[in-house]
């Protein structure tokens, strides 16, 4: 009989006795170990927390010989409320099936399920309790690699700020975008669909039976939003910072294509497990920037960014480096050139079906860092260059859905960051638009009337009031959504167009708020505005109805026509009544909030840092992560 010295483990034998190295008590266990030797429990006496460990695990029926094999950990996010997440059962066999056939030990363990409709207030606020369940169950337990499985908007950053907090070596596996739906012989898919349905329906240009006939096609299939939605963006940005393999992205979540997908990520899990490539190593300035060109060139959703900043400052050597100002001087140089909805026609099918991130890839390169690492340990060239890559004929359907760079879709700068006027921020600039989703393009440079309303209540309650005074031109602002006002960043901030306007034939009008929308979602709308308006020194938390705003998306100007003066009595005044009124702002309740929203409400920072806990981010506690203290609440 003989040791397995590759991995540490005992024979393979099945064997016991003095052969057996895990009862040999004259070896030291070595703590940082692999396979179920590392992460003992603590007892007092590494032998018997072994010993302990193994006599459980035998209770799940394993032999020896399983037991000393690389173990490959598989975050089940499977949840009967998550239909994002419903082919996660067949995802975990095919994985399974990879990890065995390449000599590997796949073990899958729960972790939280996040879904856009189930999640109150919002998924994004469960976001950071689901990075911080993911980085402690793979710190807590023996695996040797993980296959981080999700797809629904919020669970896949989550995974990744977890999975680079916790730095075993982790690969990605999304669980795939839904097929489109029909209805009245037009293709139809959500979410985009959705929204502009809705909007008819609340516009009276569709009736009840209609929007009802409708519901039922708009998510035919399981599967993520099959639009350039966020659960399909962060799919691309995974493949672009090399967390996920460039084919792995697009296929459909009931192919079979992502069935085989699943089961090489098996494969690459086991040699992930022997080389033991971490993602704080994978992950360099680098794959940021490759993964924002990608961003652009998609013209992904907006909460990509927030991700981003997220993601990156969690990570020891990067936290800070990459900004929003690093996203919109990317974008200046990257043209648009993938035409889905929100920003084109198609869907995340046709998508796939024209090449998908290899073909994108392939005609983004110019623009790319070829030499960033992937989580094959190969760089991003040499795995492109193992893709054969063959442009769709011209007369082809499907030839105009990724477009070449001679001739994109939109130019450049598909997501803008406003860095000018007081709108726009004093901490870097956060203000964020999808100027490519614009419905009416003249509002991208404009000067209206501010319409303000306070928070969603106050926002259902007049929107549609036939004497509300506002008109095309009006700017309508929604603030108190942002982190801590309504905990979560409400994905409110496709405020509707109010339905007096609507029925006259109004699609667009200029909205700005603190909150989020969603990726699936259109429109001209800023969004991220920071400090948030609960903020008590936020510009955006003393508007006032009438005050004139002026939007320059070229110019990246967001701003009020107040004097200064003016806006720093306002601010002083309005700390003086939030003072005066004790718990009832947000800004000074949370203190006393218990729970996880009261956790939330005190640790959670701004849209620019990711809207992540202080205390999770690389940072650490009490500081930004550009080195600084938090000063919330002190501007």
């Amino acid at each position: 009989m003989t040791s397995n010295p590759d991995h540490g483990g005992p024979p393979r034998s099945g064997s016991s006795g003095a052969n057996n190295l895990d009862y040999d008590l004259t070896t030291p266990i070595n703590p940082d170990g692999v396979g179920l030797r590392q992460k003992l429990s603590s007892y007092g006496d590494a032998h018997f927390s072994l010993f302990m460990r193994k006599l459980f695990i035998k209770a799940m029926g394993y032999s020896e010989d399983a037991l000393s094999r690389p173990i490959v950990g598989i975050v089940n996010t499977y949840s009967s409320f998550n239909p994002c997440h419903a082919n996660i059962p067949q995802l975990i066999d095919a994985v399974k099936r990879g990890v065995q056939l390449s000599g590997g030990l796949a073990i899958d363990f729960p972790t939280i399920s996040l879904h856009e409709s189930f999640a109150a207030p919002t998924s994004m606020y469960l976001r950071n309790l689901m990075s911080m369940d993911t980085e402690e169950m793979i710190q807590a337990q023996p695996v040797d690699s993980v296959v981080l499985i999700g797809g629904c908007d919020k669970t896949t950053p989550a995974q990744l700020m977890g999975g680079i907090s916790a730095n075993k070596p982790i690969i990605h596996l999304v669980t795939g975008p839904m097929m489109p739906g029909s209805f009245q012989g037009v293709r139809v898919g959500a979410c985009t669909d959705c929204r502009s349905n809705w909007a008819k329906f609340r516009a009276g240009a569709m009736d009840i039976e209609d929007i009802s006939g409708l519901n039922e096609e708009l998510a035919p299939t399981a599967g993520t939003c099959g639009v350039m939605g966020t659960a399909s963006t962060m799919a691309c940005l995974l493949v672009a910072l090399g967390m996920m393999p460039i084919q792995a992205a697009t296929a459909p979540a009931v192919s079979s294509a992502r069935l085989r997908i699943s089961e090489s990520t098996g494969t690459h899990a086991v040699q992930l497990a022997k080389t033991r490539l971490q993602p704080q190593t994978i992950l360099t300035r680098e794959s940021f920037l490759n993964a924002i060109t990608v961003l652009q060139a998609i013209g992904g959703s907006t909460n990509a960014i927030v991700h981003l900043m997220a993601i990156v400052n969690r990570h020891p050597t990067l936290a800070g480096t990459i900004t929003p100002h690093t996203i919109d001087t990317i974008g200046r140089q990257t043209p648009l050139l993938v035409d889905l909805k929100p920003s084109g026609e198609n869907y995340m099918t046709d998508f796939h079906n024209a090449g998908g991130m290899a073909a994108l890839l392939h005609e983004l390169k110019p623009l790319l860092h070829l030499d960033a690492l992937t989580v094959t340990g190969r760089t991003l060239g040499a795995e492109l260059a193992d893709i054969p890559f063959r442009p769709l004929p011209p007369h082809s359907n499907l030839a105009n859905c990724i477009r070449p760079l001679a001739n994109p879709l939109y130019p450049a700068s598909a997501l803008v960051i406003f860095e000018r006027g007081i709108l726009a921020g004093t901490t870097g600039g956060a203000a964020v638009i999808k100027a490519s989703a614009s419905k009416d393009r003249r509002l991208l440079k404009h000067r209206g009337k501010a319409v303000i309303f306070d928070g969603s209540a106050d926002l259902a309650a007049r929107i549609d009031d036939p004497d509300l005074d506002v008109d095309r031109d009006s700017v309508l602002i929604l603030r108190g959504i942002g982190p801590v006002g309504n905990p979560g960043m409400p994905e409110a901030g496709l405020i509707p167009i109010p339905k007096k306007l609507a029925e006259r034939g109004v699609v667009d009008m200029l909205r700005i708020s603190d909150g989020r929308m969603s990726g699936t979602a259109g429109g001209t709308i800023v969004l991220h505005v920071s400090p948030e308006g609960a903020d008590p020194g936020s510009v955006l938390g003393v508007l006032r109805d009438g005050d004139v705003v002026v939007c320059d998306v070229v110019e990246r100007m967001l701003d009020v026509e107040l004097e200064e003066t003016e806006v720093l009595e306002r601010i002083n005044k309005r700390r003086r009544e939030m003072a005066s009124a004790g718990g009832e702002s947000p800004w000074v309740s949370r203190e006393g909030v218990r729970g996880y929203r009261g956790l939330y409400m005190r640790e959670v920072n701004q849209a620019e840092h990711g809207a992540d806990f202080g205390f999770l981010t690389a940072a650490g506690p009490g500081r930004t992560p550009g080195g600084g203290n938090i000063t919330q609440g002190q501007n």
